[in-house]
């Protein structure tokens, strides 16, 4: 029987009853799968299996989540280059438990020096989990609850000792030390989207190009902290009333700002992020403050406007990648809305003013 500790799995075909059983040994000792049933897998950014389990132990679950590298070879080279694989396998295997929201489950995680991973997760389509969309109608709500989530997880790591050279965390420090320098990627997608790309956007780009090298000091001002790095709504989740958080690949050491004008500037309808922008901003502020942590207004909302230069970069940058990471129409939504938000926040002059 191969150890599910040393053997980290790469094809779906390398999922089977003996590996699985291994792997979920420290959640139900002595347990015993009957067999196994793949009953989806599919790839983006990562492979992801739904995986039915035949057992008769109360101990274990009747499904689970598997996620591997992506099944294409070209997007799994993208994805060992970015490390992203392995840091999402490395935040369940080793912080997950501890950050104060909601995740999916961990049974098992490992990844190995050549760019392997494999993490086993709590199939969420089982526990009753709901994926709120732009059209939701309790989209309101959900966006509040989200802010709250920020703000706990944020409050929970401020300016912690941990993201220090000799810390725990100092792996999450060093991953994200060039954020926001992706001029490469800026003018693949201004050549790819050409005139789909809006005026705002267009601008901005102009903007940013020559000063990418600069902007991750520029998006580092500010207490780090940890953050999700990719909180967008197809990120998220929602049990009841409580949001959660998918797909940590992008879990960094950052001003928590990023986290919520990333989401706001990229996810949330433009009419309810402009109508509510400047109320969740202090909200999250004062949800900081209840947790610990100090952030005042006038200086969030100016971390606020930088910051939604993040969602502008991923928005852009995944819709020019077509259909390869996202459905081209959700770049493009995605491009949209945070065209509104650096358009109306004057990005492209705020960039020139802060970097000339």
């Amino acid at each position: 029987m191969r150890e599910a500790s040393s053997f980290v799995p790469v094809e779906v075909a390398d999922i089977d009853a003996a590996w699985l059983q291994q792997a979920l040994q420290p959640h139900a000792p002595g347990a015993q799968l009957e067999g196994i049933e793949i009953a989806e897998a599919h790839s983006g950014t990562t492979g992801r299996v739904r995986v039915l389990l035949r057992h008769d132990d109360a101990r274990l679950p009747r499904s689970v989540f598997v996620k591997l590298p992506p099944f294409d070879e070209g997007q799994r080279q993208f994805v060992e280059a970015q490390g992203m694989g392995s840091a999402e396998a490395r935040f369940y295997g080793e912080l997950a438990r501890e950050v104060p929201v909601r995740v999916p489950r961990s049974f098992h995680a490992a990844y190995d020096g050549e760019g392997r991973y494999v993490m086993v997760l709590e199939d969420l389509q089982a526990a009753g989990a709901r994926y709120p969309g732009a059209g939701d109608s309790h989209l309101t709500g959900f966006v509040e609850g989200t802010i709250d989530a920020f703000a706990a997880l944020h409050a929970a790591f401020w300016g912690s000792a941990r993201f220090a050279a000799a810390g725990d965390l100092a792996w999450v420090e060093r991953r994200s030390r060039s954020y926001g320098s992706a001029a490469p990627l800026v003018r693949f997608a201004v050549e790819q989207l050409g005139e789909r790309l809006p005026p705002a956007s267009r601008e901005l780009a102009d903007a940013y190009v020559p000063r990418a090298e600069r902007i991750p000091a520029l998006l580092a001002e500010g207490t780090p902290t940890l953050i999700h790095g990719d909180a967008h709504l197809g990120n998220m989740f929602a049990l009841g009333d409580t949001p959660g958080f998918l797909d940590w690949a992008m879990v960094s050491s950052a001003p928590g700002m990023r986290d919520v004008a990333y989401f706001l500037g990229g996810s949330v309808p433009t009419e309810l992020r402009r109508a509510c922008e400047r109320d969740l901003v202090a909200r999250y502020c004062e949800q900081l403050h209840a947790g610990g942590a100090t952030l005042e207004p006038g200086e969030a909302w100016r971390q606020y406007r930088l910051n939604l230069l993040t969602a502008w970069i991923a928005a852009v940058i995944t819709a020019a990648m077509g259909s390869h990471w996202q459905p081209i129409e959700v770049g493009m939504a995605a491009t949209r809305r945070a065209d509104a938000a650096v358009a109306e926040h004057g990005l492209a002059e705020l960039l020139r003013a802060r970097l000339p």
